[in-house]
């Protein structure tokens, strides 16, 4: 870092957590009326744990944060502008800052509300198990996921001591994974792990479902045992959560760590972009189609179909991606019903006002 930089590493230090220039930058309006920067730990219901240069604090979120736009709540890896605390209060978070990058998923009720999972974020490791059947389905729901919120997607096997073809494995994984490094590693012999911390950068973000061993790679970036892990059933290769929240550690060689509990329902929200990306294979040969909204579904000069027919592309992952599409659609209709019924909502309101103005006239004359 440059001796001539704008920000300062404090003895707890905010640049541990990826406080930058762009960061300072940002503040800037927020630091000429004396709040504190901040990065918030853990988000809950009413309040949070942020970090500031002074250490942890615990900061009260006013009832109206997120009101109107769900997406737009506190939550981990956001940085924000702190009141700082008074006698007898605590601090209180002010502000979030714009963010670079967010997690969005549908909310596990499949409401028309996304949920944020983690913001400003780089890099996203998907870890699939190696110690179970692959579910590729599930990998590319999960890179779609990854894809979108505008990290770098990196996909971490685990668990490659407990597999019989490691190499035949990690093909069929990197076919569902084009433009994404695809890392083969194991916690018990520690392979991998030096080329997964050299490709890892900035703030991380570990995603996969209960079992896929993500607590035990983040206990291997973090050099020690920070986060809990749990057995995993050898009936269907599943774990229990053994993280209930969303929490920030600094790594050791620098970057941060963010372990996310096992998701169980992992709905697409917005994602069109990060599907793309997802399928490139298939919008490279989207491309010769004869006709550009092309549904490959049966339309004639179809080079997606074709490619299905010359086994260029697998039929399921073509099948997996006009699902997803589907899904993605339909999230899509039902936040604009959603936007629909609330403009409605308030032309009625309106009216109603108007209502009572003129009665309330007629009743003066």
């Amino acid at each position: 870092m440059s001796q001539h930089s704008s920000f300062h590493i404090q003895p707890f230090s905010l640049a541990a957590y990826g406080w930058d220039e762009a960061c300072e930058h940002a503040f800037t309006p927020h630091r000429a009326v004396d709040l504190i920067p901040a990065r918030v730990v853990r988000a809950e219901r009413g309040s949070c744990e942020a970090v500031t240069d002074a250490g942890i604090v615990r900061a009260e979120i006013p009832g109206t944060a997120g009101q109107g736009d769900p997406l737009s709540a506190p939550c981990t890896g956001d940085w924000a502008a702190l009141r700082p605390a008074t006698t007898g209060h605590r601090p209180v978070l002010h502000a979030v800052l714009p963010r670079r990058t967010a997690l969005v998923r549908s909310t596990a009720s499949r409401t028309s509300h996304g949920q944020v999972l983690a913001a400003n974020l780089d890099t996203a490791v998907v870890t699939v198990s190696l110690a179970a059947p692959l579910k590729h389905g599930r990998t590319e729901r999960m890179l779609a996921l990854a894809w979108e919120s505008g990290a770098q997607p990196v996909v971490v096997l685990t668990k490659a001591d407990q597999c019989a073809d490691v190499q035949s494995a990690a093909a069929e994984v990197s076919e569902v994974a084009p433009g994404t490094d695809v890392l083969v590693t194991s916690a018990v012999t520690g392979e991998g792990l030096d080329t997964l911390t050299a490709v890892l950068s900035g703030t991380i973000v570990l995603l996969g479902p209960s079992g896929a061993g993500k607590s035990t790679l983040g206990n291997q970036l973090l050099g020690e045992d920070r986060l809990a892990t749990g057995a995993v059933r050898e009936v269907d290769g599943k774990g229990r959560h053994t993280t209930a929240w969303r929490e920030l550690l600094p790594l050791p060689g620098g970057g941060v760590l963010l372990d996310t509990p096992g998701l169980r329902a992992i709905g697409l929200h917005d994602a069109q972009d990060g599907l793309e990306q997802t399928f490139a294979d298939i919008q490279r040969l989207a491309q010769d189609c004869r006709f550009t909204d092309c549904a490959h579904l049966g339309e004639p000069g179809c080079a997606v179909l074709a490619g299905v027919e010359a086994g260029e592309l697998p039929r399921r992952r073509l099948d997996s991606y006009q699902r997803l599409l589907r899904e993605n659609a339909y999230a899509a209709s039902r936040t604009d019903a959603r936007l629909q019924a609330g403009r409605k909502a308030a032309k009625k309101d309106i009216a109603q006002k108007l209502r009572a103005t003129y009665q309330f006239r007629e009743r003066q004359l």
